[in-house]
């Protein structure tokens, strides 16, 4: 079955452009043209992914995507947040709140379109082989997609889910921003490692609710690293 996608955006001709492209991909596509009309699509619809304008009419993007975030049934759904905005701060501000990628109005189809594609496949638990690892406090699950520490589950982002998998999955190995960048999110992203560190800081906040121990090392000026446990 393919998959099913919700467009979000007031401007008309934007929204019609990436549904046309995105049917001849073969995904489903619905639409809603503000953020009231989205949130009510996105907890009445089974879906795969959001794209997710920023400058929404009644509820701004960013609150749409804080109320998926803070919803434990929804809060696994990817977000490529969609906007004219290119300021910095917008961008951090958008992958602090959980979205999963971040694409800059004016776009190419085909750059839309691979970043869906990416995060999608990154998404997906279809290619996971019931592998449970526990480091330390830290238990994952493959399998399940799930984390818990000291049996508290965590509530992560497919992004972070899959940046702790590479880095549990590897202790003591440091991984450059790049080289999870390609890993993960799949593409060239240009160089923006902010990316990186952005849900390097989210993972450390959430680990650090329920643990004291420093599990995520910084290895300056090359990358990150999963703390060899002894």
């Amino acid at each position: 079955m393919s998959s099913k996608i919700l467009v979000v955006d007031d401007e008309e001709n934007i929204v019609e452009l990436v549904k046309f492209n995105l049917e001849r991909e073969g995904y489903q596509v619905l639409t809603a043209y503000d953020g009231a009309e989205a949130l009510e699509k996105i907890k009445k619809k089974e879906l795969d992914l959001v794209i997710l304008d920023l400058m929404l009419p009644q509820v701004d993007g960013f609150e749409v995507c804080r109320q998926i975030r803070s919803d434990n049934k929804l809060n696994r759904l990817p977000i490529v947040m969609l906007s004219a905005k290119g300021e910095e701060v917008d961008k951090v501000l958008g992958l602090e709140l959980g979205a999963d990628d971040y694409v800059t109005k004016p776009f190419s189809p085909r750059e839309l379109l691979a970043r869906v594609k990416a995060v999608l496949r990154r998404s997906s638990t279809s290619d996971l082989d019931g592998k449970l690892i526990k480091k330390g406090e830290i238990k994952l699950d493959l399998e399940k997609y799930q984390v818990e520490i000291k049996g508290q589950e965590l509530n992560l982002t497919p992004k972070e889910f899959a940046v702790l998998s590479i880095l549990i999955g590897h202790p003591g190995q440091v991984f450059s921003r790049s080289h999870l960048l390609e890993e993960i999110w799949g593409y060239d992203y240009h160089g923006d490692t902010r990316t990186v560190d952005v849900h390097i800081r989210r993972l450390r906040k959430k680990i650090a609710q329920y643990s004291k121990e420093e599990y995520i090392l910084t290895v300056r000026g090359v990358g990150y690293k999963f703390k060899e446990l002894k």
